[in-house]
């Protein structure tokens, strides 16, 4: 028997990042030099956002700060602080993000009561501390003391998909258990001027955001639900260096190479095999045999090349495409965010199977296939 994701609910900052102009911020720092200016146009341009949401309240040019940690409105600079100075703000800020998700997950799920929670599972790679969400999360929302928790961390951009595998192994194992998967990413703390490549095309996609999922043995029974399929994972043989993330001295940094695109295009049919193998007729031609797909929007040249790689339709990539241009890339959270999108669609008619994909270091592949069951199935 499956598990079943039941809901998928999200919490965003306030502060809102409008790509046109914080183009104009980068490209205009005096550290860089003309081929930095190009790049910097370049990638914020192409990058498919118009809008992505960040925690740093001193990008709010509406609401000065006092004195500033990150931005400069007075003189328009960035500033450099230190990795400290930063995981002091997601200790201080990941928290109310991390719980505003889970509240609303239970919240929409009013046949559960905090009591019945069994599991808590986090995921974030932006930042650290101990006791950390997972024990806060506990502790906030009145969750039983004995509840069991844990915490998916430094896994990048496919973490939800960890998460999920173990939610449903605790289901399957229990199916009296209901766990609550939080993801929660702070990843605008980490951006700095650079003249670096890797770095100017994460200043321009990155954003930050908060999932949070509820999932159960059985399906919810007044709104559509997720069955959880399969996942599966997988590495491509190649670009363990193109894609990392390491820990410096003035905050994370992203290795993000142009190659990534190239990478995919290469491998994604032989990744999805595994996932699609127990299923021959998806396996011969999944654009046709699954309706929904949830394809974590990296960027926007990772989602044309799976488009054109997979021959799948504008519409089958509606819901990533929109993620990332009203939210941007927010690591582990946004796949969780597209996934909402299509759980919440009006079906067209019996169930819809779903699959969903996220790339990482590594260069790691998960995947999972889903299928969307109607209210009471």
């Amino acid at each position: 028997m499956p598990a079943y994701i039941r809901t998928i609910q999200t919490a965003v900052p306030p502060t809102v990042l409008v790509q046109a102009d914080a183009r104009e911020v980068f490209s205009a720092q005096p550290g860089l030099t003309r081929l930095g200016q190009r790049l910097v146009r370049t990638s914020f341009d192409m990058s498919g956002i118009e809008t992505r949401r960040s925690i740093i309240g001193d990008f709010d040019r509406e609401t000065p700060v006092i004195e500033p940690v990150f931005f400069d409105t007075s003189n328009g600079a960035l500033r450099s602080p230190s990795t400290r100075a930063r995981n002091d703000i997601y200790v201080r800020e990941a928290g109310p993000l991390f719980h505003a998700a889970a509240r609303a997950a239970l919240d929409a799920c009013p046949e559960i009561d905090e009591t019945d929670v069994t599991h808590v599972v986090t995921v974030s790679c932006t930042g650290f501390y101990a006791p950390g969400p997972d024990y806060e999360l506990v502790r906030q929302l009145g969750l039983p003391t004995s509840t069991e928790r844990y915490n998916i961390g430094f896994m990048g951009c496919y973490a939800a998909f960890p998460a999920l595998r173990a939610a449903a192994a605790f289901c399957v194992a229990d199916p009296d258990a209901v766990v609550l998967v939080v993801s929660c990413e702070l990843c605008t703390i980490h951006v700095q001027s650079s003249n670096d490549p890797d770095q100017i095309v994460a200043s321009s996609v990155f954003g930050d955001g908060a999932a949070a999922a509820v999932v159960t043995a059985s399906p919810a029974p007044d709104a559509p639900s997720l069955a959880i399929d399969r996942l599966a994972s997988d590495l491509t043989p190649v670009g363990e260096k193109d894609m990392a993330w390491t820990i410096g001295d003035t905050g994370f940094q992203m290795v993000l190479s142009a190659a990534v695109p190239k990478i995919i295009d290469t491998y994604i049919e032989g990744a999805l095999g595994p996932l699609l193998s127990k299923e021959p007729a998806l396996a011969a031609d999944p654009a046709a045999g699954i309706r929904h797909w949830a394809i974590h929007p990296g960027g926007r040249s990772i989602l044309d090349k799976v488009e054109a790689k997979l021959g799948l339709s504008e519409s089958q990539l509606e819901p990533s495409r929109r993620i990332l241009r009203d939210y941007g890339n927010m690591s582990s959270a946004t796949v969780l965010f597209v996934l909402k999108e299509i759980l919440e669609q009006v079906a067209a008619g019996g169930d819809e199977r779903v699959c969903a994909m996220a790339f990482g270091p590594g260069l790691t592949v998960e995947t999972g296939l889903f299928t969307r069951v109607a209210a009471g199935s």
